[in-house]
């Protein structure tokens, strides 16, 4: 129970009441192409899909529902836009707790299959996500609803579920110990800024040694460019099409801000675009299948790079936050619509073989 190994560190509840899938403990993986070819020695990804439901809110729903069971709720009310659903309904199930789902509208089909069949019920709200105005009307109605049920309210920011959010701090501690407590710099991708916050609280916690970035797409600049001009975080309408990212409100926005400039860290903002076409380049040149909000991260790392704000010998984390299996659409984009091999005989497919190879 790897969360449980930093229980002192986070405030966790006693290892006897855990809900727990063995969350946490994710690879740390060296790059072997993409840091050369960026001028960097030391380009790590901290890859999060290899948590039991395929993203980094395992750890969130482990801590969170952990405190449901020992308080012997029977419903747990939250909302998602994809991996905080999968990961709540997973842990709420195992607990034997009831799931109910406000849903994101621009949820990918795929995210929400992985919902159903861990039995959550859920539905899409219109313009939830997109709109600040229905965002808080869903989050003021879901939290009255659980007041009224007696329900859990859950929702992966600190702002809303500080006790949930401890357990994903554990990232910084697991990064801090294998890099042996040398200096490093984590870059974040953030919708609200949940994560963000989590990982640089985490760091502090561990000794304050690393640099912490936060990186969104300009389609939801709530936090990153506030970070970098020194203003306060700013509510925008998301039109961001990174699946996970579309948040549109500020929620643990303005602590991002205060937490990474004490850590000197900063802002970046990158395009959808950018960070599909890392998404191919995980894939392809390190074996990393990720959805497209893991490789957000690398977008910002290229621009660090650019910036010169990067040391070429410094230790560099991307947060991978979720498995590329989970996004269908992003899966289709990367390769192709007529993805499924053709049906052909041996002499075509040595001829394409020996064609690439020309």
């Amino acid at each position: 129970m790897s969360l449980w190994r930093y229980a002192e560190r986070w405030g966790a509840p006693p290892a006897a009441d855990a809900v727990t899938m063995g969350e946490g403990d994710t690879p740390l993986v060296r790059s072997h192409r993409i840091g050369p070819a960026l001028g960097l020695k030391n380009l790590w990804f901290k890859y999060e899909g290899a948590n039991p439901t395929g993203s980094y809110k395992d750890r969130f729903a482990a801590a969170a529902v952990t405190h449901l069971k020992r308080e012997g709720k029977r419903a747990c009310l939250g909302t998602s836009s994809g991996n905080t659903g999968a990961a709540l309904a997973a842990y709420c199930a195992r607990a034997g707790i009831g799931c109910h789902l406000a849903i994101v509208e621009g949820a990918p089909e795929g995210k929400l299959r992985q919902m159903r069949a861990y039995g959550a019920n859920l539905l899409r709200i219109r313009d939830f996500g997109s709109s600040p105005t229905v965002s808080a009307a869903v989050m003021q109605g879901l939290r009255g609803l659980a007041a009224e049920l007696g329900a859990g309210f859950e929702i992966s920011a600190f702002a809303l579920s500080p006790r949930g959010m401890a357990g994903v701090q554990t990232i910084s501690y697991e990064i801090a110990d294998a890099l042996r407590n040398e200096p490093f710099s984590i870059f974040s991708p953030a919708g609200a800024g949940g994560l963000t916050l989590a990982v640089a609280r985490g760091v502090e916690g561990a000794g304050g040694r690393g640099r912490v970035h936060c990186v969104q797409p300009a389609g939801n600049d709530t936090i990153a460019s506030p970070l970098r001009e020194g203003r306060p975080a700013a509510a925008v309408t998301s039109t961001t099409a990174i699946s996970g990212l579309q948040v549109g409100s500020i929620l643990d926005g303005n602590e991002v801000i205060a937490t990474c400039r004490r850590l000197g860290g900063q802002g970046y903002v990158i395009t959808d675009e950018s960070a599909w076409s890392w998404q191919g380049r995980l894939a392809r040149e390190e074996g990393v299948f990720c959805e497209p909000a893991g490789a957000v991260a690398l977008a910002g790392v290229e621009q660090a790079v650019a910036r010169g704000e990067l040391a070429p010998d410094e230790h560099a984390v991307c947060l991978v936050t979720g498995s590329g299996f989970k996004d269908e659409r992003s899966l289709l984009r990367l390769t192709g619509e007529a993805g499924t091999p053709l049906v052909a005989g041996f002499d075509e497919f040595s001829a394409a073989v020996r064609a690439s190879l020309r």
